[in-house]
């Protein structure tokens, strides 16, 4: 019945839930150009360092230079940052949060919409831990007083979880409800590992 959950969290299965989430265990990097594609399909939108970081090598992360010639990703500035995005998702970028688009791109990824900026808000809310209102807001460059509508809708809508989540925090955050049933479950199954069954006279 309570939405403080930080000391019925553990810490390290939420950091291996985020990990997975992110592409950052070696499982789980991109291993070709098509898989840096896919991390962008997941991610939406990714920094250079971001994309070497989930990749298995430099030279697999090098390969989005080759997906933007061949137009299958675009680099956008957002929050004054470059990031590469997928071109499937470009018209999102533009509407949701102002960033201009290469000239050149096909008229089929250049329609508009609905809710554009809700719809980069629901998949970037799945690919992270719990995250703040300010974290989000910063992430895109818009102010907090935006944000928080936005935030609240989904949670409205059953698609958010607010709360006390991340060990150690001490804000208010917002989860992705797959992500923290991920992390739940992670959570029990370390407990369990540390039941051990007991000498019958310490019984």
């Amino acid at each position: 019945g309570s939405t403080d959950f930080r000391e019925l969290l553990d810490k390290a299965a939420m950091d291996e839930v985020e990990s997975q989430l992110q592409s950052l265990e070696p499982e789980y990097q991109a291993r070709h150009a098509d898989g840096v594609h896919d991390l962008l399909l997941k991610l939406v939108e990714l920094t250079e360092v971001e994309i070497e970081a989930r990749s298995a090598t430099p030279a697999i992360a090098s390969s989005i230079q080759q997906l933007a010639r061949a137009r299958r990703a675009v680099l956008v500035r957002i929050a004054g940052e470059g990031r590469y995005v997928p071109v499937e998702y470009a018209a999102r970028y533009r509407d949701g949060v102002g960033t201009p688009l290469p000239p050149g791109l096909a008229d089929v990824f250049l329609v508009s919409t609905a809710d554009p900026l809700g719809a980069i808000l629901r998949r970037f809310a799945r690919t992270p831990g719990p995250f703040t209102t300010d974290q989000f807001a910063e992430r895109y460059g818009i102010a907090v007083s935006d944000a928080e509508p936005m935030l609240r809708q989904l949670h409205g809508e059953g698609k958010l979880l607010e709360g006390e989540f991340r060990p150690g925090g001490i804000h208010q955050e917002w989860c992705d409800p797959e992500v923290l049933q991920q992390v739940r479950r992670r959570t029990l199954a370390r407990l369990r590992r540390e039941v051990v069954p007991a000498e019958q006279s310490v019984f």
